[in-house]
């Protein structure tokens, strides 16, 4: 491979355990690699060339250990990312698995349940933040219904914000330096989930008591699911300042989860996404929330993994080319050109500027007659990523 398409620290690049360890079992088929311990696949990742590893709580340390095996593996694992050089930027906790959680965490009807999770999610903060995390991702997989006849959204959302507050507070009262970004989703594994957008998380968050420690942690492949654009998703987090993390994979729309690798879909969408990251100057992590197919091997997996930082280094390069283009860079400038006749409309609102711009004379027919080729600047940035210019 070429240097310049070689992951190197300062591209943050990240994979959690559970992705690079995917057995590749699915509704329908067994598992078809066996499991990757921890250690193993710090090295794997290592071996690669990642900067970081996530983790959920139970992808670490399993449910039902006792707080000696907890202690053994924590500290097997701690070792391997000393060895490795390896950092753990992001944490998370497994809410969706185990059957308590059949009716949702934080949303569950049964207030035994709701407590539990509580307490989970607190056990597996103290967790990620020994091993160095300055994100926590919460992902309701489970917070929502098959049924709304179950369960009130409005109760659902309240308990919501009532459990979000509570670990603020207990973060806070730990002194811990965590923020917590939430990963919006429609659906999958539920029929539908709470805060299915990154729309409805950003309102929500406003609504909590300290939202300056709340952002988002979107996700290519669940807003794809949606039919919606991803693009647009990231920018509105990124405008509101809530851009805390970012998953990145590929999904075809309308499909179940896919998590495919990055640009492995839709690589015109995926050179947009990395071409607004990098111009906005997006410093955090790169994660890859994805899976290797389930035809591969254990080389296989050390494929996908390569080939998510290849080609987000690709399109980097191709940005990089975008911006440098003098046609593309001309049309754009000729697109948004601006001749200074409106700069007396423009600007905050006053009564004499309303008064002038109601008062103003617009040709309408001119406004409509021109053409803004489009088509010409979306078929010179195909040819630049096909690399024909």
């Amino acid at each position: 491979m070429s240097d310049a398409y070689t992951p190197r620290p300062e591209h943050k690049f990240t994979f959690g355990l559970w992705t690079v360890g995917n057995v590749g079992r699915d509704p329908f088929g067994e598992p078809v690699r066996a499991p990757l311990p921890p250690v193993d696949a710090v090295h794997l990742l290592a071996e690669v060339g990642a900067w970081g590893v996530n983790f959920h709580d139970n992808d670490l340390v399993p449910i039902d250990a006792t707080p000696a095996e907890r202690d053994a593996i924590v500290r097997d694992f701690k070792a391997a990312l000393q060895a490795t050089g390896l950092v753990v930027p992001m944490a998370t906790t497994n809410l969706f698995t185990d059957p308590a959680f059949k009716d949702g965490a934080f949303t569950a009807n049964d207030p035994k349940v709701r407590a539990y999770a509580l307490q989970k999610t607190m056990r597996s903060i103290d967790l990620g933040v020994e091993c160095g995390a300055k994100v926590y991702v919460f992902w309701g997989g489970r917070e929502g219904t098959e049924t709304d006849a179950s369960k009130n959204p409005q109760e659902g959302l309240k308990r919501f914000r009532e459990a979000l507050n509570f670990l603020c507070e207990y973060v806070n009262d730990q002194g811990y330096d965590l923020r917590f970004a939430l990963e919006p989703k429609p659906n999958e594994p539920r029929g539908d989930i709470y805060l299915a957008t990154v729309g409805a998380a950003l309102g929500f968050i406003a609504t909590l008591d300290h939202p300056a420690m709340v952002g988002l942690n979107p996700e290519v492949a669940h807003e794809t699911m949606a039919g919606l654009n991803f693009l647009h998703a990231v920018a509105q987090a990124w405008d509101a300042g809530k851009l805390f993390h970012i998953d990145l994979n590929d999904q075809a729309p309308g499909r179940y989860d896919q998590d495919f690798r990055f640009g492995a879909v839709n690589p015109k969408n995926a050179f947009l996404l990395v071409k607004f990251l990098e111009d906005v100057g997006y410093d955090g992590s790169r994660h890859f929330d994805a899976h290797a197919y389930r035809t591969e091997d254990l080389a296989g997996v050390k494929e996908f993994a390569r080939g998510c930082m290849r080609t987000y280094l690709i399109l980097k390069e191709k940005a990089r080319q975008f911006n440098a283009d003098a046609e593309i860079q001309a049309l754009l400038a000729e697109i948004n050109s601006d001749d200074g006749s409106m700069a007396a409309y423009q600007g905050a609102y006053s009564a004499a500027r309303a008064a002038a711009l109601k008062a103003h004379s617009f040709d309408r027919k001119a406004l409509g007659a021109r053409g803004l080729a489009y088509e010409r600047l979306d078929q010179l940035t195909f040819d630049l990523l096909l690399g024909v210019r």
